[in-house]
Formats: structure tokens, sequence, C-alpha cells
């Protein structure tokens, strides 16, 4: 693609400066998981569009990453717990590897969370008790979708959803067979705050063989 010198000059140019305030040693807790709940607590607070949203990063056997947004569900004290299709590809990437990463883009103030750590699938009474809780059309949409899969069209899979629908209109959605939930469990978690001039502040835990978090000052 050849683009437009003029085009290419605004890309070049668009900038803004970071100005919501620093982030210092002093601000955080000890725990990488209660200081997310903090600031999760905060991107609540300031009603901010998707803060659950997080962008989950797996690598396939290739070695060629992907990414792509799922919704954080739980924070317990083991870590970072979502629900998907394992059989997808990002289902297959995260039992190959047994790796993944998280960001939370918070865009708005100026922050953002990295997560790194080891996939841990979870057991199929909390795959039932969380799929029960969704809506049914969710659910159905669980049962229609085979996530990840060349289908024909939109229509074929309107088609599929309408015929799920009709079969369950009055009975439970049964947990389809290749859907559950992983727990993401950190070994490294970033915390960043923009900061101006592109003088960023960054503390990074990272867990140590004892268990305790070690917190380190990054270079921006």
């Amino acid at each position: 693609m050849n683009q437009d010198p003029k085009q290419q000059q605004k890309l070049e140019q668009m900038r803004r400066e970071y100005t919501r305030g620093g982030l210092r040693r002093d601000d955080l807790t000890g725990d990488p998981l209660a200081q997310f709940q903090r600031w999760f607590d905060e991107a609540v607070a300031a009603e901010l569009g998707d803060p659950t949203a997080m962008v989950l990063a797996t690598v396939a056997e290739s070695g060629q990453p992907s990414q792509r947004i799922v919704l954080l569900k739980r924070l317990d004290e083991r870590g970072f717990v979502f629900y998907s299709n394992r059989a997808s590809r990002k289902g297959g990437e995260l039992a190959h590897s047994g790796l993944a990463s998280l960001l939370f883009p918070w865009h708005p103030l100026d922050r953002q969370v990295k997560v790194a750590g080891r996939v841990e699938v979870l057991g199929q009474d909390d795959a039932e008790a969380y799929f029960a809780s969704r809506p049914r059309e969710s659910q159905l949409a669980a049962l229609a979708s085979q996530q990840s899969e060349v289908i024909e069209s939109r229509a074929a899979l309107m088609a599929d959803f309408e015929a799920l629908t009709a079969r369950y209109a009055n009975r439970p959605i049964p947990l389809p067979q290749h859907w559950g939930g992983y727990r993401i469990v950190p070994t490294e978690v970033e915390f960043w705050q923009g900061g101006a001039h592109r003088l960023h502040d960054s503390f990074r835990y990272s867990q140590q063989d004892s268990g305790e978090w070690r917190i380190d000052r990054l270079a921006p």
C-alpha cells in the first residue's frame, strides 16, 4: 500500500501529553492483586467503558503470537478468571504453551496493567455455575458458534442460532462440552501510569521462588 505522504505526516504528528499524575513506589501495595483491585475500582468509579475488557495474548506452536479481547469475570486470590470456547484458536494455544499474557488498556486514566503468568483450566462445576448465570441468548450463542472455524455466512450462523432457540425453548440449555473457564495465575504484573514528556511511571511485580513479590521501577 502506497500511503499519501500527507496522511503519513498526520500519523507521525498524532500525539498527546499524559498529564493525569505520576505513580510512586509509596503508592503501591505489596500484593499485585490488591493493587490491581484498587486500580480496577478506580476504573469502575470513573465509569470507563468495558473496564473488564482485557487483551489476551497467546502463542501458537509455530511461534506466531495472536491477541483478542476477552472479559475478566472474576479476580480471586490466585489470579484472573475468564471463560471461553476451549476448541477455539485461543483454547488450543493456551493448552499448547500453558502460558499467557493479559493487558488492561485503561486509556482515559492514562493507565495500563500487564499480566504474565501460567494458565489453569477451571473445573466442570465452576464452568456449569458460571454458564448457568449467563443470559439465555449468550448460552445459545456458545452452542451455535464453532469459534475460530471458517463458516459459510452470517445467515448460516443465525440459522443455527434460531434452530437451537427453538430446540431449547422450554428447557435448560446444557453446558457445551468445549466451553469452560481459565485462570491466569500471575508471575509478573506491571502497572503503567502515563507521564509528561513520555517519562512514564512503570512498576513491575515479579514473583520470587519464596512466593514473595519483588517490586522494581522500569525505565519508560
